[in-house]
């Protein structure tokens, strides 16, 4: 199955923060292979940073153009809108469900799209947080999408400039990586969640 196309607009994105993260902070990525070049494929990953989904855009940009689920308060920052819209990103409200968003994620990753989400919702700030529901719908929604996680890491250092810090991104297959029988959609996320923090634990960001 021939790779996906990565739009010019999220590869430019891509490849103006690659430079901001190999001079505050050296990004080295893991397990890459895992994640497949087409195909609807949904990528859970942890949230201590707000860099960590630039990370995981820059890691997975040789394979994957990742679509991420972001807090819509993004898209009321002036100039930042048509940068979003332009890869691809989707809003979605912070807070209680948002039907709109979370139809269209699903829309997308039906028609072979790669969903990142972060099942805490937001930033941990140093706090554990319980997963939210959201990727057991998506995955209940479109069973032939992959299920990827990804250990994000040292991306709450990358502000500090007192010194280079070393941020990296794992990509893995998670075990019993579908719905079982009985799972709730809140329980798949927090049991992938789990295997996510065991190789990332929570820390709190850097400002």
């Amino acid at each position: 199955m021939p790779a996906s196309p990565i739009p010019r607009a999220y590869r430019a994105a891509m490849s103006l923060c690659r430079p901001v993260l190999a001079r505050l902070g050296r990004l080295d990525v893991a397990g890459l292979d895992v994640l497949p070049a087409s195909g609807p494929v949904l990528v859970v990953a942890n949230h201590d940073s707000y860099w960590d989904p630039v990370a995981v855009g820059v890691a997975a940009l040789r394979r994957r153009q990742v679509r991420a689920l972001a807090k819509d308060s993004l898209w009321r920052v002036p100039g930042l809108r048509p940068i979003l819209d332009g890869m691809g990103q989707i809003p979605i409200a912070r807070g209680g469900g948002d039907v709109d968003a979370m139809a269209r994620a699903e829309a997308e990753l039906r028609a072979g799209a790669c969903i990142g989400i972060f099942p805490e919702g937001t930033r941990s700030l140093g706090r554990p947080l319980a997963a939210r529901g959201g990727v057991g719908r998506l995955a209940r929604a479109v069973p032939e999408a992959v299920v990827v996680c990804v250990a994000v890491t040292g991306t709450v250092d990358v502000v500090k400039l007192t010194r280079r810090h070393h941020a990296r991104v794992e990509f893995f297959a998670p075990r019993d990586g579908r719905i079982q029988p009985g799972e709730s959609d809140r329980d798949f996320a927090a049991r992938l969640l789990a295997q996510v923090r065991k190789r990332a634990p929570v820390v709190a960001a850097g400002r």
